[in-house]
C-alpha cells in the first residue's frame, strides 16, 4: 500500500499569518516544526493503517519547510523547487491514494490564510468553471492517474470547500477560522494525535475512495491581481485575454493547467 503526502503549512495547527509560512524569522522556524510534526502524525498513521511505503512533497513556498532530521525515517521526502508539478512532484499512478496535510480554502474564501498557488498573483482560479482550491487542482492531477485522496487536514472552510469532492475521503479538523489570519485551533498535541488517527481510518477506507476527475480538455481562467499581471500573461502565445485583470487558456487536460498556473506565478513574481 502506497501512499502519497502533499504537505502544506497554511492548515497546520498553530499557523494563523503570513510571517508563519515565510522563511528568515523565529514564527517560521516553529511552524516549519509543527508543520514537520503533523507530516510525521500523518505518515505514522498511515503505517499504522496498512502502508507499506510513503512518499512526502514538501509543498510550500520554497518547498524547503520540513525539517529532514525531525523526520519520520521509514518516509522519503521531496524537497526543492521547481520541480515538475509542484505540489504534486513525485505522484504516479502506482500510489494507492494521496494525503493533503496542512491544506487550506481556495483564493477569495473565508478560511485561514485562504489563497490558490499564490497568493501575491490570483484572486480567483477557475478549470471547466470549478472555482479551485489547491486540494481541487491536485486532488483532479491525482484523480487523472486514477489515484484517490483520501485524507485531508486542516481548517473548517478547507472541509466546506474540498471534502465532499473526494468520495469516501477522512477530513480532520485541526483548526476553526475565525477569520483570514486567526482561529481556535487543537493544541498541537491533540492535532497530531487526531491527524494519525485519521491517517490510518483513511488507509483502511482506500477501497471506498473515488478519484476526482475534471475531464478534459480543460479551459483555464484565472483572474490576476492586478491588471500589470494580465498584460505581462496576455503575451504568452495562445492567451486569451477576458478582462481587465482576467486570462485563459484552452489545455488538453489538468497537467497542462497546471502547468500555465505555474508559468504565470512565477512570471507575476517578477512584478514584485
Amino acid at each position: 500500500m502506497r501512499i502519497f503526502i502533499s504537505a502544506d503549512i497554511e492548515g497546520v495547527a498553530g499557523v494563523v499569518n503570513a510571517q508563519q509560512g515565510t522563511p528568515g524569522n523565529p514564527e517560521y522556524e516553529r511552524a516549519r516544526r509543527l508543520m514537520t510534526q503533523e507530516v510525521n502524525a500523518a505518515i505514522a498513521g498511515a503505517f499504522d493503517g496498512g502502508a507499506t511505503y510513503v512518499l512526502v512533497n514538501d509543498s510550500h513556498g520554497p518547498m524547503v519547510n520540513l525539517i529532514p532530521e525531525d523526520m519520520d525515517p521509514r518516509a522519503e521526502c521531496i524537497i526543492g523547487r521547481p520541480k515538475p508539478m509542484n505540489m504534486t512532484a513525485g505522484l504516479d499512478a502506482s500510489f494507492d491514494a494521496v494525503f493533503f496535510t496542512g491544506y487550506h480554502s481556495g483564493a477569495g474564501r473565508h478560511g485561514v490564510l485562504s489563497h490558490t498557488v499564490s497568493g501575491f498573483a490570483f484572486q480567483g482560479i477557475r478549470i471547466n468553471g470549478i472555482e479551485t482550491a489547491e486540494a481541487t487542482l491536485y486532488g483532479a492531477y491525482a484523480g487523472s492517474l486514477g489515484v484517490p485522496v483520501a485524507l485531508l487536514t486542516g481548517d473548517d472552510r478547507l472541509a466546506e470547500q474540498c471534502h465532499e469532492t473526494f468520495p469516501g475521503s477522512v477530513m480532520v479538523q485541526v483548526k476553526t477560522a475565525l477569520g483570514h489570519r486567526s482561529a481556535r485551533a487543537l493544541s498541537p498535541e491533540m492535532a497530531r494525535a487526531r491527524i494519525r488517527e485519521g491517517a490510518a481510518q483513511a488507509v483502511r477506507a482506500i477501497p471506498g475512495c473515488t478519484p476526482y476527475v475534471i475531464p478534459p480538455p480543460c479551459r483555464l481562467e484565472v483572474d490576476l491581481a492586478t491588471v500589470a499581471m494580465a498584460d505581462l500573461c496576455g503575451a504568452v502565445p495562445g492567451a486569451e485575454r477576458t478582462g481587465p485583470r482576467g486570462i485563459a487558456f484552452e489545455c488538453p487536460g489538468i497537467t497542462e493547467a497546471q502547468q500555465w498556473i505555474g508559468v504565470m506565478a512565477t512570471m507575476c513574481g517578477t512584478l514584485r
